[in-house]
């Protein structure tokens, strides 16, 4: 058996999760208060000791704790002796605080090029037409080295788009003016929503990450998703921007004693509620192939039944907490829940799921050749760090002390769309400035030329009447 393995809890026999079989991802569910985010940071905090970098987003600002020493707690360690963990003594971890908007951990950053149409438009929530013109427009860019950065540069974009319908027309497709007014309607409800703030540069560098302390723990990243979870869209947008970043920028390294990130996207829900099919074969995809470059999704939610059956069936490692079976629906989750365990005997595990107290679960991990183990109805071992917030002032040291304090600070608005667009509008208004400026001298030398005749005709006039009275006077 490897000696790298994780103690979880405590049922007629310990229930280990196998190092080797972290990659192979899981599943942690239950119902709200059973005790799924106690789980959570007992898992990322035995991957920080194993030095295994870990990512997770903290919608509550509960596992915020992981930074500091858990209070003291005589009952906690007699729980913990109780479960098989040896020597247990509260401690902090290596934690690193990020935020979407910049106020609780360094900013993260996204370009728009990096977030991809298909990303985009699942954030602006457009149907197949939209999203269609939404591509168009990046394949533009593309073709014309128009570097979208922020939401200026794609709002120059489409303002362009809708100058120059007919040349676009020509060249890549019909392109509606309506279509393009809705484009830059959602835009500024993504501003509303603050969304300016994840699109830019710096943009985060995926290797910071993947860090270990000079001890060998691996970092913990903390996301202060509070703000951000109360704009679901982005929220899952932006987790599965990391996901797919992640996919596609770390080599293969095939199967290792340890896996090289462990990504836990809690509330997964989000994920997939009003998803189109082809962002859930995306999402199907990333998950089945990225465990072959080092990674391990945990999704944390409250049923099985919020996970699509395609991705349900890769999640190898499971933690159920237990559930409610007041509706129907409940009970279909129940009975969803139960059948995706290897049966032991004598546990009835359908009712078992409505039984667990706070802190108990029905585990299941990979054993011997990568095969379930049967289900164990087991203790959850306490975790070493605080449950629960931190202060402010707390928050701040760990920020300050951290190495990525300086790098993520200042923005950088590099020329891109919105500066080459501008500048090929300035010519187009720098001749007609010309064009008004020759008409205005035009008409001004026209009209001193008919004040100059009409004061040269007064003036003949004049004259003559001075000359036809003189002649008339010398008649006389």
């Amino acid at each position: 058996m490897s000696a790298h393995r994780i103690l979880l809890g405590q049922g007629a026999t310990p229930c280990f999760l196998e190092g080797r079989y972290a990659n192979r991802h899981g599943l942690i569910a239950g119902a709200t208060g059973t005790g799924k985010t106690v789980t959570l940071q007992v898992l990322a905090e035995a991957f920080s000791d194993l030095g295994v970098p870990v990512f997770l987003a903290d919608v509550k600002g509960d596992l915020a704790g992981l930074a500091r020493p858990g209070n003291p707690d005589p009952a906690l360690a007699k729980r913990a002796a109780a479960v098989g963990v040896e020597d247990y003594r509260p401690q902090g971890y290596p934690v690193v605080f990020w935020d979407v908007y910049g106020e609780q951990g360094h900013p993260v950053r996204a370009t728009i090029s990096d977030l991809g149409p298909l990303l985009l438009a699942r954030l602006m929530d457009l149907n197949p037409v939209q999203e269609g013109v939404l591509t168009l427009l990046f394949k533009y860019a593309d073709d014309h080295g128009l570097l979208l950065l922020d939401l200026k540069d794609l709002r120059a974009l489409i303002a362009y788009a809708a100058d120059h319908t007919g040349a676009l027309g020509k060249e890549y497709g019909t392109v509606s003016k309506a279509t393009l007014g809705i484009l830059q309607r959602e835009l500024l409800s993504l501003e509303q929503q603050g969304a300016e703030r994840f699109f830019g540069e710096p943009m985060l560098d995926l290797g910071d990450f993947i860090q270990t302390t000079l001890e060998g723990r691996g970092h913990i990243n903390v996301l202060a998703a509070e703000k951000l979870y109360r704009q679901p869209r982005l929220y899952a947008t932006f987790l599965l921007w990391l996901l797919s970043e992640l996919f596609e920028t770390l080599p293969e390294r095939g199967d290792a004693e340890l896996p090289k990130l462990i990504f836990f996207f809690d509330e997964a829900h989000l994920l997939f509620d009003g998803a189109p099919k082809v962002l859930l074969d995306k999402v199907e995809q990333v998950v089945r192939l990225i465990r072959s470059k080092g990674v391990g999704i945990y999704f944390v939610t409250q049923s099985p039944l919020d996970i699509p059956d395609p991705i349900l069936g890769q999640l190898g490692n499971r933690v159920q907490h237990a559930l409610r079976a007041f509706t129907p629906r409940d009970q279909k989750a129940v009975r969803s829940a139960a059948e995706t365990f290897r049966a032991k005997p004598g546990l009835d595990v359908a009712s078992a799921i409505t039984q667990l107290a706070v802190g108990e679960a029905l585990v299941s991990t990979l054993v011997g050749e990568g095969v379930p183990s049967p289900v164990e109805r087991a203790r959850i071992r306490p975790p070493r760090s605080r449950m629960g917030a931190v202060t402010l002032e707390e928050r701040q040291a760990v920020i300050q002390r951290s190495p990525y304090r300086d790098r993520y600070t200042q923005t950088v608005d590099r020329e891109s769309a919105y500066e080459r667009l501008s500048a090929r509008q300035q010519p187009q208004a720098a001749g007609l400035g010309v064009e008004l400026e020759g008409f205005l001298k035009s008409a001004a030398k026209s009209a001193v030329r008919a004040a100059s005749s009409e004061f040269g005709r007064n003036i003949g006039r004049q004259l003559l009447r001075g000359l036809l009275g003189s002649l008339e006077k010398s008649l006389r």
